[in-house]
């Protein structure tokens, strides 16, 4: 399979008052043509960063990205000129922004954001250009699209901004969308119009990241799953393997939260403990601390990603041992 984007050892942080915050470190990861990837972890691990990093959309100063190749259709976009970066983000690579309401401008209608997109990046008149903004905001289930082309952003709700956002994303057919949180703040139905929608450009070979909290999205939409803790890449896998026979302890905690449904008796797992300040990591496993199965060597030295199974890989020790059931 080939490859679309390649991302290698890429490290970002920021300076603050209190020092300097590791956001990433030593991030890799690929996504072929066609693939859908889930990027999941709790708040603050990193995910947001490293999606956006990928484009250089992190403000600098205070953030660095410290080292690392982002390679996509084969240039390193980390070295771009900022005139040829243009050209890729949103052509080539779209981003579904987790906030919409700081994304998009207030000064300016709804129609006129996603007419500047469509004309900037395609040869297209006025009138093509609104036909198909209005084609895409029907699309997303916007209510009346003409009506809220002529909306300022502040005009609408979170749900609709989200939806505008989303259409704006995917009308210029992109070969890699970036979504953050796609279906925050939209109700059921609209969540499963969206889903549908992104499912309707993977069949047009177009990959996505997926960058969310919900295991059930993840579970719908994604071919492969990273699991990120503490900014750092700790498993990664096929659905089926991260799902099934998840290697990493913090992994098995993740599963292990969700509501079951076959099984409403059962009390609500949680991680115990705290995750590490990302201004001073420890220098052994990260999630060591909160570990049921750590041992002394976990807190002396950063685990390796290990290879479990083809394609499936963990960074924890214990997935040097070739029976993981037995340490379950």
């Amino acid at each position: 399979m080939s490859t679309l984007l390649d991302i290698q050892d890429l490290s970002v942080a920021f300076d603050t008052d209190d020092g300097t915050l590791t956001a990433a470190e030593n991030v890799s990861f690929s996504i072929a043509p066609g693939e859908v990837v889930g990027l999941v972890g709790e708040s603050g691990c990193g995910k947001s960063v490293t999606a956006l990093s990928l484009l250089r959309l992190i403000p600098m100063p205070p953030g660095r990205i410290l080292s690392g190749r982002v390679l996509f259709e084969g240039r390193d976009l980390l070295r771009l000129p900022p005139s040829e970066l243009r050209t890729v983000r949103g052509r080539r690579i779209s981003v579904i922004f987790q906030e919409p309401m700081s994304a998009l401008s207030p000064l300016h209608t709804i129609g006129a954001q996603l007419r500047e997109a469509l004309q900037f990046h395609q040869d297209l008149d006025h009138q093509t250009a609104t036909h198909i903004a209005l084609e895409w905001l029907k699309k997303v289930g916007i209510p009346d699209p003409a009506e809220r082309m002529q909306a300022y952003p502040y005009q609408l709700s979170g749900g609709m901004l989200q939806r505008v956002m989303i259409a704006m994303a995917l009308m210029l057919e992109p070969a890699l969308i970036i979504a953050d949180e796609p279906t925050t703040a939209l109700d059921v139905t609209i969540q499963a119009q969206i889903l549908d929608l992104l499912i309707e450009m993977k069949s047009k070979d177009t990959s996505l990241l997926i960058i969310t909290h919900d295991l059930g999205v993840v579970w719908e939409m994604c071919d492969r799953v990273l699991v990120m803790y503490a900014a750092k890449i700790v498993e990664e896998g096929s659905r089926h393997e991260i799902f099934k026979t998840p290697a990493h302890p913090y992994t098995q905690a993740l599963l292990e939260s969700v509501i079951s449904l076959t099984s409403r008796s059962e009390r609500l797992s949680s991680i115990e403990g705290q995750v590490p300040s990302p201004l001073a990591y420890p220098k052994g496993c990260r999630f060591a601390d909160r570990c049921k199965h750590a041992f002394a060597r976990c807190r002396q030295t950063q685990p390796p990603l290990y290879e479990v199974a083809r394609n499936h890989r963990s960074a924890c020790f214990l997935s040097e041992v070739s029976d993981l059931k037995n340490i379950r």
